[in-house]
């Protein structure tokens, strides 16, 4: 299996990429690569008949996979604008992201973790024009992520890893019934 990992900032230190990328490390039931998204400019439905270059590279890496992960932080208790614009660029002439199963996961350092940014990503990947087929329930947020990990960028403790574990591996189990129904065997 193959997912396509979206760091959803723009921001150079991001705890999120570390999460994706212990993700990476640590899964290997599937191949995970982990995009940044500082090369895409902010959504402008003004701009001539083609995407940037960037959004067209994401699209393309997006509908080869079997499934997405996005890494949320929350920036005012939302989504931040960086990966907002990506979901428009990826809404509005190309579609990559309906139909395909997608797994939100995030990290703050609040104790809260990304919880209210979380709960709004899934509104707008449920919406018209982006239609993707949201993971539901085993939300994984990582609170206080500027103690969650060690010098290496690993996660430290160890129900925090079994947590992730689990819910990655209900993901691997929501992208398998996916395909099983999109090939009609369900």
């Amino acid at each position: 299996m193959k997912f396509i990992a979206i760091v959803g900032t723009n921001a150079k230190h991001s705890y999120n990429r570390m999460l994706l990328h212990e993700m990476q490390a640590r899964f290997d039931q599937a191949q995970i690569e982990v995009v940044d998204i500082q090369n895409i400019p902010m959504f402008n439905e003004n701009h001539p008949e083609t995407d940037p270059e960037p959004v067209g590279q994401l699209a393309d890496a997006i509908t080869a996979a079997d499934g997405v992960i996005i890494g949320c932080p929350e920036y005012n208790h939302s989504v931040p604008s960086p990966l907002k614009s990506v979901i428009e660029w990826l809404s509005y002439r190309v579609h990559p992201l309906a139909e395909k199963p997608v797994m939100i996961v995030g990290a703050s350092i609040y104790p809260q973790g990304s919880s209210r940014a979380q709960l709004h990503l899934r509104q707008i990947l449920d919406s018209p024009g982006v239609n993707a087929q949201v993971f539901p329930g085993n939300e994984f947020l990582l609170g206080q992520a500027n103690q969650a990990f060690d010098q290496a960028g690993r996660l430290q403790d160890q129900g925090t890893i079994d947590f992730l574990t689990q819910c990655f591996t209900g993901f691997l189990d929501f992208v398998l019934m996916h395909q099983q129904f999109s090939k009609g065997d369900a």
